[in-house]
């Protein structure tokens, strides 16, 4: 067990004060570990780790977003999500959930990053603005871009949930008047983890939590920043629908008969086939349902310069980087000419087979003549 610090509890400790059994904290962690993508033989080092480790302190500050992201972790799947890896992990500041305000609230954002200096978490809702030297966004006097290099000093590492504070989102498009600018880009001496998505997925965001409690470490990243255990895969890899797209078979407007059907609705503007997240293997509300399987395509929201790359309701063209998956148009001529080809095939298999037994019997029948006349 860890060294006693005085005032402050482990996850395990926290858990158990507010009500939950060992059974409930032993099914969090299994649940925790299955979303982390790690081994079955890894839970026990999960368990081990929420047991003897004290809560991390965590600052989480918010920008120019629309608190979509915080809305997602509190409604978690899982109730030890909200109650606990939020509510209890020791967060010190969050403008959307403490009840202090005002000097109360910056007095204990600034005693945890003097107490917890090189320690705490930063945790970053929302693009900053850079133009007009940061005035477009001033909380308490003073803009985000100096609350932000005044919070990320002291931090052991920053997380940027959310398109916002990964790509900058919608604030960033075209013609991005306030210079919306990604944390990425203005931190660069501190290990940043990007958790892009509008919003991402609350199991996903206390997923990386949990990571970094457990091993101490960043999750492995993906080119773009992202936790590979949660942006490994494409949406079009693991949705349902994806059969009918390598049968050539398309929703062609999202009122026609084939939409009724489940086809693909590649054609529709469904961004999957370009879009790395987990939508379609942990869902969102309680596992329920993710965009696609409620009949709406993907619009890409967890890439850079989503919201610029096309009208979200026009197919893409052109997916050479996906290899076989060229367009959709191909795809079907393709898929019909296999079919095609397979019947033919068929049709030439059964002939041939046809012809051989009706050789072997005309020679079995003369050779049996033969044996009648000796």
């Amino acid at each position: 067990m860890a060294t006693r610090k005085e005032g402050r509890e482990t996850y395990y400790e926290s858990i158990i004060k507010q009500g939950y059994s060992r059974r409930d904290f032993m099914k969090f962690a299994t649940y925790i570990a299955a979303y982390m993508g790690v081994e079955t033989s890894m839970i026990g080092q999960v368990v081990n780790s929420l047991e003897t480790t004290y809560r991390v302190p965590v600052i989480w500050e918010h920008f120019q977003e629309c608190t979509c992201c915080s809305e997602s972790f509190i409604r978690s799947d899982h109730p030890i999500v909200s109650d606990i890896i939020l509510n209890k992990i020791s967060l010190d500041y969050t403008l959307t959930l403490m009840a202090a305000s005002g000097h109360q609230a910056e007095k204990a954002k600034h005693d945890t990053m003097e107490k917890y200096k090189g320690e705490y978490i930063l945790c970053v809702e929302g693009s900053v603005p850079m133009g007009a030297d940061g005035n477009y966004c001033c909380i308490a006097g003073r803009s985000a871009k100096d609350i932000l290099l005044e919070a990320a000093e002291g931090a052991k590492a920053i997380i940027a949930w959310g398109s916002c504070a990964s790509n900058g989102c919608v604030q960033a498009a075209y013609p991005n008047p306030t210079d919306a600018t990604p944390i990425h880009k203005i931190i660069k001496n501190k290990p940043i983890i990007r958790v892009p998505g509008c919003p991402p997925i609350g199991e996903v965001m206390a997923g990386i939590i949990v990571h970094m409690v457990t091993f101490g470490r960043l999750p492995e990243l993906d080119q773009m920043g992202r936790p590979k255990a949660f942006y490994a895969k494409r949406v079009h890899d693991s949705c349902y629908r994806r059969p009918y797209y390598d049968a050539g078979l398309f929703a062609e407007s999202f009122d026609d008969e084939n939409a009724k059907k489940g086809y693909c609705l590649y054609k529709v503007g469904c961004r999957g086939p370009m879009t790395y997240n987990s939508c379609g293997t942990i869902r969102w509300n309680n596992g329920v349902s993710f965009p696609i399987q409620s009949g709406h395509g993907c619009i890409g929201c967890s890439e850079d310069d989503f919201w610029d790359n096309g009208p979200f309701y026009e197919r893409l063209t052109g997916l050479d980087r996906f290899g076989i998956e060229s367009s959709a148009d191909q795809i079907g001529k393709v898929a019909a000419g296999v079919v095609a080809g397979g019947i033919a095939a068929h049709a030439i298999a059964v002939n041939i087979s046809k012809r051989k037994e009706l050789r072997t019997r005309t020679r079995g029948g003369r050779e049996n003549e033969q044996n009648l006349d000796l």
